[in-house]
């Protein structure tokens, strides 16, 4: 980086690719603290299904509600992740949708048929739109935090 650029330009591949590696662990690790948790709660048996199927989210039964809480805490959860690992207001966006295409594909291929719930669909939104505002709301506040000048006394002009 030369002086005086606040960020450097030059695009970084193993960067990015580090970025989301990152944030796709925190996802699933968050998820997997917060399934547990509700499992704990709900005497639910744990299985990966909680994490994939399609059908284990759902509004009918009070577990498929609690593993859709599950799925907003984590998005919440992950909002911080991009605080810590990505640090740009602008990025937030990007970094929250690619990890939940990422999910999308590994679901895909888990149940092998595309999504087809309603209730997958809007969690889903749902959790992207509260990553993003939240990652945002953090960043944006770190980014625009004041920048000490100088340490010494001011000289009068």
């Amino acid at each position: 980086m030369t002086a005086g650029h606040f960020r450097s330009s030059a695009w970084d591949p193993f960067l990015i690719i580090a970025q989301i590696i990152s944030m796709q662990s925190a996802f699933y690790v968050g998820l997997g603290v917060w399934i547990a948790m509700v499992d704990f709660v709900a005497g639910a048996d744990r299985s990966l299904e909680q994490f994939f199927k399609y059908e284990e989210l759902q509004f009918k039964e009070f577990t498929g509600r609690l593993i859709m809480g599950a799925f907003v805490l984590n998005s919440l959860t992950c909002a911080l992740g991009l605080w810590y690992t990505v640090k740009r207001t602008k990025l937030c966006l990007d970094f929250a949708s690619t990890v939940h295409l990422i999910h999308l594909v590994v679901c895909w291929g888990y149940n092998a048929r595309f999504p087809y719930t309603v209730s997958w669909w809007l969690v889903n939104i749902i959790c992207i739109v509260l990553m993003t505002v939240l990652g945002e709301f953090l960043c944006m506040r770190s980014e625009l935090k004041a920048i000490p000048l100088g340490m010494g006394p001011k000289a009068d002009l």
